[in-house]
């Protein structure tokens, strides 16, 4: 059952069925070969989430207007400096290890890479990672929870946003200032950058709509 659910949130989030589209289940039935019982199961799971939404006639992948994504960048700053202060916190008291600083740097510079090359599918699955990562680091499961829902509803309401090519040096540069605080222990920089950096990511995408 809970493979369904996955497998059918996958093709939501990478993007078979984007942002306002029905899902059939019929159609999922056909394609994971599968009974109709886990997948009605699983897209009960997904509008739990708030992947999914009743429609007419079964469930439609959830469209976020500007107001419902501003709401859910806010909760994902909130989340976003808290998850990197513990991390920093965790630096700081001698708790990382270096090759885990290390994984992290190696993060960032991959979505830069990604981004750079033009590839923003692959940036942005990178830049989830990297931002996924300080999440595990904090080792606060809650927040690595509604954090993974959170990214799941941007990701499919606007994936563009995360790595647009307007801010694909600036966000490079906030995501290394970011791994610096982490890396030096300072807590309380690393939640300040952390917010901003997502603050300026629906600041960018406020701007890009008007």
């Amino acid at each position: 059952m809970n493979s369904v659910y996955e497998d059918v949130r996958g093709l939501i989030v990478l993007g078979t069925y984007p942002a306002g589209q029905p899902v059939n289940e019929q159609e999922l039935c056909d394609r994971l070969g599968v009974s109709r019982t886990p997948v009605r199961e699983a897209l009960r799971r997904l509008e739990s989430d708030g992947l999914v939404e009743p429609a007419r006639r079964g469930v439609t992948v959830i469209e976020l207007d500007l107001k419902a994504l501003r709401d859910d960048y806010l909760v994902r700053a909130a989340l976003e400096g808290l998850t990197a202060e513990l991390t920093a916190s965790r630096q700081r008291d001698g708790e990382l290890a270096p090759a885990e600083l290390a994984r992290l740097e190696k993060l960032a510079a991959e979505a830069d890479r990604a981004t750079r090359k033009r590839d923003f599918a692959a940036g942005v699955r990178h830049n989830r990672a990297f931002h996924a990562y300080i999440a595990t680091l904090a080792e606060n499961p809650p927040a690595v929870e509604v954090l993974d829902r959170i990214w799941d509803r941007i990701i499919v309401s606007t994936r563009a946003s995360l790595a647009a090519p307007i801010r694909s040096g600036q966000v490079d540069d906030e995501h290394r200032h970011l791994v610096a605080a982490i890396a030096g222990g300072r807590p309380d920089d690393a939640a300040f950058m952390a917010r901003q950096h997502v603050m300026s990511t629906i600041y960018a995408l406020e701007g890009s709509r008007k």
